[in-house]
């Protein structure tokens, strides 16, 4: 797999290379539970749906019929992400381009629109077993909500996902324009990025700079596994619409 570091040495900023591929595997049990924990949460945000929308039913208040429905898109929206999110039952081939769309999609409708987050997706063909490309799709949501976290005040931003064909791995480069902190530690979510990247037989390595944060992954595609060198740029901002008067 082509060294990560010897691509990003000419950058300016600070560089951390983290050669993930010495952990362990996950104890089948763990996913087990966490699958039952995805589908349950699931079923709970489809009731809590399924209750505002009968309350607005029930309601003669028109103020009151606008705020739930902006409740009711609200939850949808977050409900797309965590079913985008939920471990694959079976394990055959996905197409990870088309995931990661869906994905980056409903994460930018449910976090990143209302704050004036661009999120921007460069894809390329790629297919991948369902549990790698559920395991990229995690990394990638962790990545983008470090990003949104951190990166941006009030003035909203841009976050761009690519995928890269390296021949033989793949690349995916999670990149924000936002000012940051150098000060802000490693928490929860970085141990989870760190366990998921382990499990591809990966590397992540962190780039910070004036011009914002760039954290690349890069894992060895196995065989079956296959990419193709056509890229295409998603947009998934909001644009009001033109009103003609």
């Amino acid at each position: 797999m082509p060294s990560i570091l010897s691509e990003t040495r000419h950058h300016s900023g600070a560089h951390r290379s983290i050669d993930l591929g010495a952990y362990n595997e996950p104890v089948p049990g763990e996913y087990l539970l966490l699958r039952e924990l995805m589908h349950r949460m699931n079923n709970e945000l489809a009731a809590t749906i399924g209750f505002a929308s009968l309350s607005a039913a029930r309601s003669s208040n028109d103020d009151v019929k606008v705020a739930l429905a902006g409740v009711i898109q609200q939850v949808t929206d977050s409900a797309r992400v965590y079913r985008a999110l939920q471990m694959p039952v079976e394990d055959g081939w996905i197409d990870a381009a088309a995931y990661l769309r869906e994905l980056c999609q409903s994460i930018s409708r449910a976090k990143l629109q209302h704050r004036g987050i661009e999120l921007v997706l460069i894809e390329c063909p790629l297919r991948l077993n369902a549990s790698r490309c559920w395991r990229l799709g995690m990394i990638v949501s962790e990545l983008i909500a470090n990003a949104s976290r951190h990166a941006f005040r009030d003035s909203g931003g841009r976050i761009q996902v690519e995928l890269i064909d390296r021949e033989t791995s793949v690349e995916c480069i999670v990149t924000d324009d936002g000012s940051g902190s150098e000060n802000i530690k490693p928490g929860q979510g970085m141990k989870i990025i760190r366990s998921l990247v382990a499990e591809l037989r990966g590397m992540i390595n962190h780039r910070s700079g004036t011009k914002g944060t760039t954290a690349i992954l890069a894992f060895p595609l196995s065989e079956g596994e296959r990419t193709d060198s056509e890229t295409r740029p998603l947009n998934f901002s909001y644009v009001s619409p033109k009103i003609n008067r």
